[in-house]
């Protein structure tokens, strides 16, 4: 037994383990940076201290919440002496016994190794659970690599991740000193980091140069790497109910190597090293769901500000003359839809108006909704008739190399004397509601962008002060309730019956309202427009 010298034997959650008195204050507590670190509740950041002067060791507590204990009373300081028994709070799991001497050499020195690793793992492990979801993943992995570097004391470390396919790619490498390694300067054998992902197991190889396996050796002998240690990074995920799958599975790797024969032998300092690596990937799993909901919250937000510039592109809903009045709603299903409408006041006193679906939904149909109002406010003003304009956009449409450029519209022309010439590019038949009966407007075509020479029919009606004409795309009419049912024309007829005797702009808050009443708590499968246009004579 070597000369006498005081230590203290800590036993807690973490294990057995010596801590010398080797210096003048001694720190416990909870703090990272403790000497003595325990991770009990009981035990406050900063609980007590050992003075050693003179060869007498004094242990002082510092004004802890929960108290500090000897031999089972409760002390605010006291002398120690060989066999004390020191509590900290009211835990039962933490048991600290002060002693001179030590045991048997090797277990002595393996045990202090040991908690020296303890420590600066438990440190790390705070650290990790400290970040939550609020750091970025580069920095989680960055903290990660660097601070494992630090507690094992290698010379360089990586971190590969699983992708979709369940491949691992390379994510991050730093080198002692907080370096990152760029390019192809970090080589390494790809065999230990491969074989720990697949196995889940944690490898350590304390001198790979005397390994028999002539695979893991390859370039890192030619780098005089001799220790490599490889843990895999478990996520488990506690389960709510138990009706919850349990998620149980590895992420990715930390890799570590130096030219140095390794110190990571002790049983305790492998267990760590497992709660490192869980920690780890808990740690790397938040932040990247952190990162993918600030994506999800950047995309979103744009959206929302192309759903404002879509929306300011649209006319103002409403709009009279002297011899109309009309209203409009455009309703998207997204925050972008591929409905669209407009009005012209027409060189010849006429007024046109336009309403147009868009094949598909979101941002690509939005984007050909406006590109499609670009060209009906080119074109508007220089066609002189219903046909002609539909052909123009049908040609415009097919000369835009994107996939998605079809669309369906219904174009009218509303004269002072109410003559209505229109027509219709495959859309939904409008409603003209007249004095003597209701008919559908159907003259016209196929839809827009399929065939670059198709051509269109008009059709020219005299309407009579009083008449309307309902335009609406297919998100009205196929309207889902909960159960799966369409609202249909059929209930588009009957609501307009309802409503018809109101001025446009409240027979269109009916007939919306009417859709929103039967589809009840459904969400919107389509986007819902509709333009009510009334002849009020000249």
């Amino acid at each position: 037994m070597s000369e006498s010298k005081p230590c203290l034997i800590v036993n807690d959650a973490k294990g057995r383990r010596v801590v010398p008195i080797d210096k003048p204050v001694i720190t416990i507590g909870r703090r990272t940076e403790a000497d003595v670190h325990l991770s009990e509740h009981d035990v406050s950041r900063q609980h007590a201290e050992i003075l050693t002067e003179n060869g007498a060791s004094r242990l002082c507590d510092k004004k802890s919440k929960l108290g500090t204990f000897v031999n089972g009373e409760r002390i605010t300081e006291a002398v120690l002496r060989p066999g004390d028994v020191i509590r900290l709070g009211q835990s039962e799991d933490t048991h600290i016994h002060f002693q001179l001497g030590d045991e048997e050499d090797s277990h002595e020195r393996s045990a202090v190794a040991a908690a020296s690793e303890l420590r600066h793992m438990a440190g790390l492990l705070e650290g990790l659970r400290a970040i939550g979801s609020r750091r970025v993943l580069e920095d989680v992995l960055t903290l990660v690599v660097d601070s494992a570097i630090d507690a094992t004391g290698t010379d360089r470390g990586f971190i590969m991740l699983a992708n979709d396919e369940g491949e691992l790619e390379f994510k991050l490498a730093r080198m002692r000193g907080r370096q990152t390694i760029t390019g192809d300067i970090f080589k390494t054998s790809r065999k230990i980091p491969g074989d720990v992902f697949a196995t889940g197991r944690t490898k350590i190889v304390e001198d790979i140069q005397e390994d028999p396996d002539a695979q893991l050796r390859g370039t890192t002998v030619q780098l005089d790497i001799r220790y490599v240690l490889c843990a895999p990074l478990r996520l488990v995920r506690i389960l709510e109910s138990a009706d919850q799958k349990a998620d149980d599975r590895i992420i990715g790797v930390l890799y570590l190597d130096s030219k140095e024969r390794g110190t990571l032998r002790s049983t305790p300092a492998r267990s760590a090293l497992e709660m490192l690596s869980s920690e780890a990937a808990s740690a790397i799993e938040n932040a990247r769901m952190y990162r993918e909901a600030l994506e999800r919250e950047r995309l979103d937000q744009e959206m929302k500000l192309a759903a404002i510039i879509q929306q300011s592109l649209l006319p103002p809903a409403g709009r009279s003359g002297t011899f109309f009045t009309s209203a409009a709603a455009s309703i998207p299903c997204r925050f972008i839809g591929g409905d669209f409408f407009d009005y012209v006041d027409l060189p010849a006193g006429q007024f046109g108006f336009i309403l147009g679906d868009v094949a598909g939904k979101g941002p690509p149909a939005g984007m050909l909704a406006a590109a499609a109002l670009g060209m009906f406010g080119a074109e508007a003003t220089y066609q002189t008739s219903a046909a002609s304009l539909l052909n123009r956009l049908n040609r415009g449409l097919f000369r835009r190399a994107i996939e998605a450029r079809f669309l369906t519209t219904f174009y009218g022309m509303l004269r002072s004397d109410g003559a209505l010439m229109y027509s219709n590019g495959g859309h939904n038949a409008p409603i003209l509601v007249a004095r003597d009966g209701i008919r559908r407007l159907e003259a016209g075509g196929i839809v827009l962008g399929l065939f670059e020479h198709a051509s269109y029919d008009e059709e020219t009606l005299r309407l009579v002060p009083g008449d309307f004409i309902v335009v609406f795309s297919d998100g009205v009419s196929e309207a889902l309730n909960e159960a799966g049912e369409e609202f249909t024309e059929e209930r588009l007829l009957a609501s307009i019956a309802a409503h018809r005797d109101r001025p446009p702009q409240e027979l269109l808050n009916g007939v919306i309202t009417d859709v929103r009443a039967f589809c009840g708590r459904a969400t919107q499968s389509d986007d819902m427009t509709v333009v009510v246009v009334q002849y009020d004579g000249a």
